[in-house]
């Protein structure tokens, strides 16, 4: 079981890498973009209203708002279902394998807060951004590492997708239990309706993805409407999907929509986001916005509090006896992964649009402080896994 987990993780690792490779060049196209010409015309087609009315019954959103609350759904719907396999079965069903990765994580959440927080505590506004630097965008750092090669041993991936796991489930809380706007009980009865609904489906084995799906709609556009954020309504659902079908024990039907998602997600959901999301004009910006107290404490939560948090809560834990330094990893090779670990971007810019999405014209672009943290965290963390893969060309 162990192996296959492995295999499970490695498999993971490759796609991940891949999308990764296709969020830089979708980044990069956004950029170049925001800062051409045809900036107007990028501005724009992210403008475009859409709309779906049902009755009374009515979701107006420009394009962007439906990438970051609808295609992300899906992103959410794919974590959950990942979630979900990992704890069943896979990494963390092994109490041994969770210690180090989750010790990580609180460091790699924490202390980002903290630093962000030091620059912002005395500005109303500013300090709703708190948790825009205790994300990690598990797909950019993946594919960071697979820059590597082949040398990168199989100890520092699962390390690194374990961490964004333990990454994910705090994204999840903190979204869910600060990030909501005014709530609709109307909405919220609707939501909490599904919920036997998709329990029922779940205890009596329905195996077919249909049920499911349509329930998910009606859950997502209950949240939506709720207040709570509707990305959490790919989570919940996610939750409910059977992980073994009782008349084919040889079939999972959670795996099946894993697998079915993930090259969605990576190859689609992923690269939409960020091309919606990346795109800063640095057309006029001046000194005093690269300072401003949003965006430099979201850059150094990210450079600096990252590789501090993960580090030095796991050398903590390790000096402790309370677990081991994985087996294939050096010291070195665990702070460039923890410096990797502030590769923010995707998870960051999302947090960042829940934050300061609804305020209006601001006087920062919490962007900046995204894009200059995470290239500075994958530069950093390629050089020191670069030359401490290199000192250890023996470890397998």
């Amino acid at each position: 079981m162990h192996n296959q987990s492995n295999s499970t993780t490695l498999s993971f690792f490759k796609l991940e890498s891949a999308g990764g490779m296709m969020l830089i060049m979708a980044a990069a196209l956004a950029m170049i973009l925001a800062n051409s010409p045809f900036e107007g015309i990028y501005q724009s087609f992210l403008s475009i209203p859409g709309e779906i009315r049902v009755g009374p019954l009515e979701i107006a959103k420009p394009l962007i708002l439906w990438i970051n609350d609808g295609l992300m759904a899906i992103f959410f719907f794919l974590i959950g279902l990942e979630l979900k396999r990992e704890m069943l079965e896979g990494e963390l069903s092994d109490k041994r394998n969770i210690i180090l990765p989750g010790v990580g994580a609180i460091g790699g959440m924490l202390v980002p807060a903290l630093i962000y927080l030091y620059f912002n505590i005395n500005d109303p506004v500013g300090v709703e951004g708190w948790a825009i630097p205790a994300a990690t965008d598990i797909a950019f750092a993946l594919g960071v590492l697979a820059l590597l090669g082949s040398r990168v041993p199989a100890s520092i991936k699962i390390f690194l997708t374990s961490l964004a796991i333990f990454d994910d489930i705090g994204a999840i809380l903190i979204i869910a239990f600060f990030y909501t706007s005014k709530i609709s009980a109307m909405s919220l009865i609707v939501a909490a309706v599904c919920m036997p609904i998709l329990f029922y489906l779940n205890k009596r084995n329905v195996t077919s993805k249909s049920p499911y799906i349509l329930i998910g709609v009606i859950l997502w556009v209950a949240m939506l409407k709720s207040g709570v954020h509707a990305t959490l309504a790919g989570v919940v659902l996610a939750m409910f999907i059977p992980m073994r079908s009782k008349k084919q024990p040889d079939y999972s039907p959670l795996k099946s929509m894993e697998h079915d998602l993930h090259t969605v997600v990576a190859f689609f959901v992923l690269p939409v986001f960020a091309f919606a999301n990346a795109g800063i004009s640095l057309q006029g910006v001046t000194a005093d916005q690269l300072t401003h107290s949003v965006p430099m404490g979201i850059g150094l939560g990210l450079f600096v509090g990252k590789q501090v948090g993960i580090f030095g809560l796991c050398w903590l834990c390790i000096r402790l006896k309370v677990t081991a330094l994985p087996k294939g990893m050096s010291w070195l090779s665990l702070y460039g992964t923890s410096a990797l670990c502030g590769i923010g971007f995707t998870m960051s810019l999302f947090v960042g649009s829940l934050a300061f999405g609804e305020m209006g014209p601001l006087l920062f672009d919490e962007r900046l402080g995204i894009i200059i943290g995470s290239v500075a965290s994958g530069v950093l963390g390629y050089i020191i896994l670069y030359f401490s893969l290199n000192a250890n060309k023996k470890v397998p």
